[in-house]
Parts: C-alpha cells; structure tokens; sequence
C-alpha cells in the first residue's frame, strides 16, 4: 500500500538504515564509554568499535584508516580542510581555486578566508555543470595551495572530472580536495587512483546518522597537515579535538559498509527508477534535463517546467511529495538557484526547477505515483497561468 508522502528528496538526507541503527544501539546504552578512556575496559570497547568504523570508512574511497578523521559532518570536515591547509601552508601562498557550483560549506568559507587575505578564483563551469580542465590548469599559480571541486553536484547530481583535476594538482604540486558528500556510497570513489589529497564526506547522505561525518587527510605522497580549528584534548591525530560520537561513528562505519557492499545492485535499480521517472516528465511540453545527463550520478535528475513556478507547483502537490527547488542549506531562500543561474539558465527556469532524488528504500509504485502527480500539478499551473497572462 501507497504511504504518502513520497519521500523524493535523498540528496538532502536520508533515513537511517534499520541495520544502521540496530548497530548503534548498544553504544548508547551498554557500550558507552569514552573511546578516550584508556584505563578501563568501557573505554576499550568504545575504542575499538571506533577503530572498526574507521576501517570501513577508509575501505569505501580505497584509503588507510589511520587518514580519516571524524567530525560532526561534511560542513566542519570541508571547514577543516579549508581553513586548516590555508593556516597551514600560509608560508607558500594564499591562492585557493574553487568552481562557482560549490556547496555553501565550500564558498562560504572561502569567502570567510578572503576576510583573512585568501586569494580565490571562483572557476565557472559550462551548461552541463562540469568545470573545464583547461581553465582550471590556467588559474593555478605560484601562490596557488588548493585545489577544492566537489565530486557530485547536490542539486543537478553532475559529476565532476575528478580523476582529471586530481591529475592537474598532483602535476601541479597543489593539494586537492574534494567535497564528496553526494558522491561517497553512491559511485566508487578511490582517493588514491584519483589523487585526492583531502575529502569530506557525511553520514547521513548515505542511510547513515545525522551529526557525523569524516575528513579524509592523505598521509602519503604527499604528507598534508592541517592546523586544527578545534583545540583542547588532542583527539584524531590532533586534528579535531572533542570527544567521539561512538554510537554516530559506529552507524557512519556500518553505513560504508554496506553502500560499498550494495552499491552495484543499488545504482542499477535507482538509476532505473530515476529514468523512469525522468521520461514521463519529458514528455511533458517545456520541459528538460539541468546539467549533464552523461556525467550524473544515478538517482539524481533536475529538471524545468517552463511556465510552471517550483514553489507552486509544491504547493500543489500539496504535501504528497517531498522534493527540492534547491540544496537544502538554501530551500528557505527566495533567489533562484545560484547552481542552475552559473550553468546559464534564466530567473525563470531557474525557479521553475524541482529536484527529484530516488533512493535506497523507493518503490516503483511511488514513482508511477509521483508522475501522475506531477503531471495533474504541471497541467494546473499552466492553465492558470495562461488565464493570468
């Protein structure tokens, strides 16, 4: 039986897994000792249940597990990053590249450093989304330390050419990193073949607990240090102090390892729940696919209405389905998506622009549902939008 509403809108979060949660469970009750406590065996078990998680995360994007640090998500992770390598490596230059289709942790930050004497290039990218090579290899100079394009767009899901600009940096002799919060668990991911020299990622993006995430920080070839932007304690490897999130830890551990188990079988069946889906809405006039639709991760499609606003057209599904106009940080906002406005579309196909994101726990049935609810509310607008006009 049909449970409304249809939850469309994975790429802002996702449900917990039950696996997930009946993982954690204990740690919140029976295994509750501080991971920091090392004279005692409470303090072991959780210990070691941390290091477990750490092998799994590490194991997901092809990394050693002593170069993941956890956090309290991929918004603190990409903020460690960030300031930590321009804190760090002040001595060499002040030049960060980035791409205007960053996440808000991302350009915000950015912003935030400039305040501080950063220097950055804020790259533009192309109709479908993707950033050019030549340009990017272009910007970099003498001053240049980072490096930061995000793996997968959040709101069209456009794939960057990771492999290509890691390639760039490590020739370059620039520090790359990549925000992977859509991607991990997703797509393969492998930080070595890709040369990825620091990446965030975030638990509950992949059926995991909100309020945990990990920074990856390659110790190898080359060795990145970052300047800690929490101090007190010392914990992961001095990086971020504060005390560990066993139970959240444990969850984002269990998470990794069964995205990387699943995630074949899982992309083939998402993938043709999103075509599906992505068909019947074509079909509609005036209509069409934001971004590249050969490089896209595979639950993900954005598409415009012309004619028919984004938030009217929520409204009339009238809380049936829960879908996106926009990244989730940004939803509360009435201008129109800065992603879709640096790809080139105008005011109003920007806002006339909804998000479908299909997941690990959608049905076909939802999907058959969904298009016939988005194909009554798309005609009704325009109906009464052709009267007005």
């Amino acid at each position: 039986m049909l449970k409304l509403p249809v939850y469309l809108d994975y790429n802002a979060t996702t449900p917990c897994d039950p696996r997930v949660l009946e993982v954690m469970i204990p740690y919140f009750t029976a295994h509750f000792g501080n991971a920091a406590s090392r004279q005692h065996s409470f303090g072991w078990s959780a210990e070691e249940a941390v290091d477990v998680a750490r092998e799994q995360v590490a194991a997901l994007i092809k990394a050693d597990k002593t170069e993941i640090i956890f956090t309290s998500g991929a918004t603190e992770s990409v903020n460690l990053a960030i300031k930590g390598v321009f804190e760090t490596y002040g001595s060499k230059g002040n030049h960060i590249i980035t791409t205007e289709t960053e996440h808000k942790a991302v350009l915000d930050t950015c912003k935030h450093l400039e305040k501080q004497g950063a220097a950055v290039t804020y790259l533009p990218v192309n109709a479908d989304g993707l950033v050019d090579l030549q340009t990017l290899e272009a910007a970099i100079t003498e001053k240049t330390i980072l490096i930061a394009v995000m793996y997968a767009n959040n709101e069209t899901g456009v794939i960057n050419p990771i492999r290509e600009i890691g390639a760039i940096a490590k020739k370059q002799d620039v520090i790359f990193m990549t925000d992977a919060t859509q991607a991990v668990g997703k797509i393969p991911v492998d930080v070595q073949q890709d040369n990825i020299d620091l990446l965030a990622l975030s638990a509950h993006k992949l059926y995991g607990p909100k309020g945990v995430g990990a920074l990856y920080v390659r110790r190898k070839q080359p060795r990145v240090k970052l300047t800690a932007q929490l101090d007190g304690g010392g914990h992961e490897r001095g990086m971020r102090s504060g005390t560990l999130n066993v139970p959240g830890i444990v969850g984002l551990g269990k998470a990794c390892e069964l995205s990387g188990a699943e995630m074949a079988e899982e992309s083939n069946r998402v993938s043709a729940l999103r075509d599906k889906l992505e068909k019947a809405l074509l079909a509609l006039e005036e209509t069409h696919t934001n971004g590249s639709i050969t490089h896209r991760l595979p639950h993900v499609c954005n598409i415009s209405f012309k004619y028919a606003d984004a938030n009217g057209l929520m409204m009339g599904f009238n809380r049936r389905i829960a879908v996106s106009s926009g990244s989730a940080c940004t939803s509360a906002s009435p201008e129109p998506s800065y992603v879709l406005k640096a790809m080139g579309l105008s005011d109003d196909l920007a806002h006339s622009s909804l998000r479908f994101a299909v997941g690990r726990f959608t049905t076909e049935e939802e999907i058959d549902y969904t298009i016939r609810v988005v194909t009554e509310t798309v005609h009704t607008l325009r109906e009464l939008s052709s009267l007005n006009s």
